[in-house]
């Protein structure tokens, strides 16, 4: 389903002025850090459950070039627990400890997955049906456990361990990186983004650097 993101190439003959706001706007992000680790109950170097949220995962969510989604450093009387970005670029933010397993196949109770490739809604063979959630048409599976919500440019999951938790949290969902509120109307859905047509970092040929 996820892709990994790449970071937009300089188009030949880009402006100066357009480069000068690109890095202002990440340096902005930047600056923003050292509040977001302290929200994060001091996860960029503490462990929360049996990871630490790494500061460059941190980081990444900040500077992404698409909104990366979450519910703040804890919600109702789930503290996060995890932060990770997957191989595809997906982010995923867990919250609460693992209902079942532990490391490496932790159930937990809940969790918030932004997916750059937004050519699909995920579902496969899994019976769903549609919904409205804040002003945007959403497909509800798994008994109501899971919410996939198309927005933007980005598909966002939400899967809980019931079906109010699920409900609750994609009423406040907010994205890390963007101006943004719980509960405000989220933007419509983007037409295919082409995120999915584009060849994965790893399948780039490596540029050689100069000896010396």
């Amino acid at each position: 389903m996820m892709r990994l993101a790449r970071r937009p190439a300089r188009r030949a003959g880009a402006s100066t002025a357009t480069v000068v706001r690109g890095r202002a706007r990440r340096s902005l992000a930047l600056l923003a850090l050292p509040g977001l680790c302290a929200l994060l109950l001091a996860g960029c170097g503490n462990t929360l459950q049996n990871k630490p949220v790494p500061h460059n995962i941190l980081e990444e969510m900040v500077t992404a070039g698409f909104p990366v989604y979450w519910l703040g450093d804890h919600f109702r009387t789930l503290s996060i627990t995890e932060a990770t970005r997957d191989p595809s670029g997906a982010f995923t933010v867990q919250y609460g400890n693992c209902l079942q397993g532990g490391q490496g196949t932790c159930t937990p109770p809940l969790r918030v997955v932004t997916s750059p490739d937004n050519g699909f809604v995920p579902g496969g063979e899994t019976p769903s049906r549609d919904a409205a959630v804040r002003g945007v048409h959403v497909q509800v599976a798994e008994a109501g456990r899971t919410i996939a919500i198309p927005t933007g440019g980005v598909i966002v999951d939400i899967v809980a361990k019931d079906t109010v938790l699920a409900r609750a949290a994609a009423e406040t969902i907010v994205a890390i990186n963007r101006p943004d509120s719980p509960g405000r109307t989220l933007p419509a859905r983007q037409p295919d983004t082409g995120f999915g047509s584009k060849p994965l970092p790893p399948q780039l040929p490596a540029t050689a650097r100069p000896l010396g």
